[in-house]
């Protein structure tokens, strides 16, 4: 059974991981396009700059998960350096759990908005609903607090920032 969860939880990350390099790659080509449609003719692809902002939001909140799934997320923590392995330990753990709690609340209001995005009725592109695009915040965010506080009750080695 454990190594049917770990080949699932495996895939689960090489997914994230394409995603997250399909959407940079795709950002990346059409911000070229464009800046290369306006500087050499003057014109630009009409829904250019609506799926870029969309494609920031997107590459933002993947990058973040992957972070935290690493544990390459900025942490601020002076204190940590004098302490001892037990009350660092101690320290992360508490670091931690306050930083699920802080995501936590990010994905309640993000699946609030996203709400009032579906209530409103709003449209990407004139072409369909934006709330199914922007379901990301919630579901970013609820998945980083769902790693912290499993890190927070279950530590795992860190790996070395170089």
């Amino acid at each position: 059974m454990k190594e049917a969860l770990e080949k699932l939880r495996q895939l689960l990350l090489r997914l994230e991981d394409l995603l997250l390099g399909l959407v940079l790659a795709g950002m990346i080509l059409l911000a070229s396009s464009q800046i290369l449609l306006r500087n050499l003719w003057e014109y630009s692809i009409p829904w250019g700059d609506p799926s870029l902002r969309l494609m920031v939001l997107w590459v933002t909140l993947l990058g973040a998960m992957a972070t935290t799934r690493d544990h390459n997320h900025i942490r601020i923590d002076l204190l940590s350096r004098y302490l001892p392995p037990r009350l660092k330990q101690a320290a992360g753990r508490v670091t931690d759990l306050f930083a699920a709690l802080v995501c936590a609340l990010l994905a309640w209001h993000a699946a609030r908005f996203v709400l009032f995005e579906l209530e409103d009725g709003s449209r990407f592109l004139d072409l369909m609903p934006l709330w199914p695009l922007q379901l990301v915040m919630p579901a970013g965010f609820g998945i980083m607090a769902l790693r912290l506080l499993l890190n927070a009750v279950s530590p795992q080695p860190r790996k070395a920032v170089t």
